[in-house]
């Protein structure tokens, strides 16, 4: 098959990645693919997200470098086969399908079965070339639910045999090491050991238990680190291949060939090598059980996807896999189920439980008409709907591929990272050679004992695993817990950006404001009463498709109100409406509306200027040509947005509002929650430039929006944060989006970026401190003063405790607590 390309980004999970070596390897590798544009691998995920190429051909780059790649498999049923013929036929066009590596198709049960790497062949476009070959295809299985469980069945089966390996490497490293230890703390034990099986003895047996140790548990160090040295492209295996050996090649010479080395070099050092490798075998385990746990947000995202759904199909209702839900479905759901995937209510009733989506706790209510998302739970009542999105389609979906795709990205400050782990393996050969060669020509007696154990003990306690691990783990747990708080990060990128800025720029409406006009004032002149004068203000505003008119009818049905049928309807655009009511003439609008009918309306003319004050719009009513009340129509400020502001700048950030309503009403807002700066009656056109003028008055910008208008303020700004109302998360200018409409969000997106940085600081400074400060010390640099040396075990177990403590200081990111003083809705739980 000619090598096809996918114009589409993918991603790879890769197993046996170790260390930032691994990660540069794995990258040149990829790069190296004909068609391939670029290639970033995460550590922490274990994945590489890859534009271009042939995913075959990426696949088999990774293998060639020493990696396995995870493979995918999907079930379809096909329909319409009826020989081996058709089969043929159908293997062929699976076959063809970029990423494709295996296609197998049963005729008898009528299912195919293929393996895929990559994200590049969907089960859509599988089923695609099947139909495309004369026959019917559907997937038998949530391929992106299948996926995690996949991948999660790979890492448990790695953790089992790392558990199986470190059992074995320490049953038979225990002996030497404690022979050893009991050598130094009791003397007479040298004796009880050549009373028994003699020194020599011993020696071979030692032999025997170290050998085991090496290349039995060992032998994973030797078959990548090996091949990499082969190479000249040595990673964190190498070192340890080369530190083990050499002190395991020594002994091995000093019990069959004593001869050759000098009477005072006469030792052997195969406890050193067997608990080497058993302390680092200990830590991958402990590694590997933590990389695990960072991934726990998409698992937590994948669990709440529904297994099956009850379809009505033929006139029966039937329950189905959720992967055999098909667009146009009808779907039942009873009370307490998990909704099975995105869709329209047809019929019923009931309140649902959206709190994964939207981060709020309260159940929202649903009727016909209404859209319920798949993966949401079901309250109390039951209802029918019809679904409009399954598969990778839904909501859910999308959710999970952003989180996803945020985990796996590359961070600004990976840069040092990359750079330094370039040469690093390299440099720590080059400086255990030279400690060695240092050690073996001004070193005491023996100075070949000397030299090879600080050059062994140099080679073991270097840890690039460290270095590679500090960025991507705590981005990995840091957008986990951001989709938690309903954060997403549509670009990793953002995370640090977000963290550098100083300005947060808001539109008004409905990012402040709950974005639709509602009546907040009434106020009569004797002898009207309030509700009379609203019944007929709304019967009136019925025949008006103004939105302030639309404000009044929905204030007069809250209040139960009977409205009557408006006759002689006349609408004055920029004025007002008059209309007759049950006999009674009735006028709603401004006060030059007003005016020009004769109606005197300054006994309200205090209340109406309190009430633009306050940024509301006044407007009268009139009936029967007398004044009868002032009202009130605004855009009410959501409850939150004050205490979001407040913690803003209590974060040390200005908050400015950029808006294209008028001055007065602008100003009114920004005093009202405390705004720094109004930037007013912008058009939608110019609020790029706003944030332009923004940035250069105060430095770097985040510009928060509804999407909709915001598109080119949100694409200029350092930071585009979209609010996505729960349901709407393609805002494709925004960087981060927050799927409630509640401005606390912008609060968490800001403390959680800077929480992260600071654990990324912390990793790097352990992780480059550690090499900094313990190299010097294991090549011996405080035996000239103090005489003391690093032994090659404690080495060992140094540079596996490295690893394991950046994954767990990354994560206490899940334990991370919103700055704002009382947001349930919000905070979540710490882990």
């Amino acid at each position: 098959m000619s090598e096809t390309l996918t114009l589409n980004p993918f991603d790879v999970p890769i197993l046996g990645m170790t260390c930032a070596s691994c990660v540069g390897r794995v990258e040149k590798a990829i790069k190296a693919v004909p068609g391939v544009r670029s290639a970033a691998v995460n550590l922490a995920s274990e994945r590489a997200q890859v534009a271009g190429g042939d995913p075959k051909a990426v696949a088999e780059a990774i293998r060639s470098a020493g990696y396995e790649p995870v493979e995918r498999q999907t079930e379809l049923k096909i329909d319409g086969m009826t020989c081996a013929s058709c089969v043929a036929r159908v293997e062929k066009a699976l076959r063809e399908v970029p990423g494709v590596v295996a296609a197998a198709v049963n005729l008898a049960t009528e299912r195919a079965t293929i393996r895929t790497v990559g994200a590049a062949a969907s089960p859509g476009e599988l089923a695609a070339a099947v139909a495309k070959a004369g026959y019917a295809a559907q997937p038998i299985q949530v391929a992106s639910a299948e996926q995690v469980d996949r991948e999660r069945e790979a890492r448990q089966a790695e953790i089992r045999n790392l558990r199986r390996s470190v059992i074995l490497a320490a049953a038979a490293s225990f002996p030497l090491f404690v022979v050893e230890m009991l050598g130094h703390l009791v003397p007479e034990m040298h004796h009880a050991i050549g009373m028994t099986i003699g020194e020599p003895g011993w020696r071979l047996l030692s032999f025997a238990l170290a050998t085991f140790v090496l290349f039995g548990p060992g032998l994973r160090f030797y078959r990548k680190g090996v091949r990499n040295l082969i190479r000249f492209t040595p990673d964190m295996n190498s070192l340890v291949v080369l530190g083990a050996t050499a002190a395991w090649a020594y002994s091995t010479v000093a019990t069959f060939a004593p001869g050759v080395l000098p009477p005072a070099a006469d030792n052997v050092y195969y406890e050193a090598a067997a608990v080497i490798v058993t302390l680092i075998l200990l830590g991958r385990w402990f590694e590997a059980g933590a990389k695990g746990r960072t991934s726990e947000a998409i698992k937590r995202l994948m669990s709440l996807q529904a297994k099956t759904a009850r379809v009505e199909r033929g006139g029966t209702e039937i329950e189905l896999p959720i992967a055999e839900v098909v667009p146009g479905d009808v779907v039942t759901v009873r009370p307490g189920e998990r909704i099975a995937v995105d869709g329209e209510v047809l019929d019923g009733a009931s309140f649902v439980d959206e709190s994964m989506i939207s981060g709020e706790p309260i159940p929202v209510e649903k009727s016909a008409g209404a859209a319920v998302i798949g993966g949401t739970v079901n309250a109390t009542g039951a209802f029918r709907f019809r679904a409009t999105k399954v598969g990778a389609d839904t909501l859910l979906a999308q959710i999970v591929r952003m989180v996803e795709t945020a985990q796996g990205a590359k961070l600004p400050i990976q840069g040092l990272v990359d750079q330094v782990t370039a040469w690093f393996v390299p440099a720590v050969i080059a400086v255990a050679t030279l400690t060695f060669l240092a050690w073996l020509a001004f070193g005491p007696t023996p100075a070949l004992g000397f030299a090879l154990v600080n050059a062994v003990a140099v080679l073991i306690i270097a840890c690039p695993c460290a270095m590679g691990l500090a960025t991507p783990t705590s981005i990995m747990v840091g957008t986990g817990k951001a989709a938690e708080l309903g954060v997403l990060f549509r670009r990793g990128e953002a995370l640090q950006a977000l963290r550098d800025v100083r300005v947060v720029a808001l539109d008004k409406t409905g990012t402040l404001t709950k974005g639709r006009p509602e009546l907040t004032d009434i106020r009569t002149a004797a002898p009207f009463k309030e509700d009379e004068v609203l019944a007929l203000v709304a019967s009136v505003e019925r025949r008006s498709e103004h939105p302030v008119g639309g404000a009044i009818v929905e204030a007069a049905r809250a209040r139960d109100l009977v409205l009557r049928e408006p006759a002689s309807f006349q609408s004055t655009p920029g004025f007002g409406v008059e209309a007759t009511v049950s006999g009674r003439q009735v006028l709603v609008g401004a006060d030059r509306f007003m005016v020009h009918r004769g109606v005197d309306i300054s006994t309200f003319a205090a209340k109406a200027g309190e009430l633009a004050d306050a940024g509301k719009t006044p407007l009268y009513a009139a009936v029967d040509g007398q004044p009868a009340a002032v009202l009130a129509v605004a855009d009410p400020i959501k409850p939150t947005s004050r205490e979001a502001i407040m913690t803003l700048h209590r974060l040390g950030l200005k908050v400015a509002m950029v808006t294209g309503d008028n001055r007065r009403t602008a100003e009114a807002v920004a005093r009202e929650l405390g705004i720094d700066d109004v930037l007013a009656e912008v058009l939608p056109g110019e609020k790029a430039d706003a944030v332009r003028r923004l940035r250069a008055a105060h430095g770097p910008a985040a510009f928060v929006g509804d999407g909709v208008n915001d598109a080119p303020a949100l694409a200029t700004a350092d930071v585009g944060i979209a609010i996505g109302q729960g349901s709407d998360i393609a805002i494709e200018s925004a960087d981060v989006v927050l799927m409630s409409g509640d401005l606390r969000g912008v609060v968490n997106a800001i403390a959680l970026s800077r929480a992260t940085l600071a654990n990324i600081r912390q990793n790097l400074v352990w992780a480059f401190g550690y090499n900094v400060v313990l190299i010097p010390l294991a090549a011996g640099a405080l035996y000239p003063a103090f005489g003391l040396l690093l032994s090659p075990v404690v080495a060992a177990g140094a540079m596996a405790l490295s690893s394991v403590s950046v994954l767990t200081n990354a994560l206490r990111l899940r334990g991370f607590r919103s700055p704002l003083p009382a947001a349930p809705s919000l905070q979540g739980d710490a882990a």
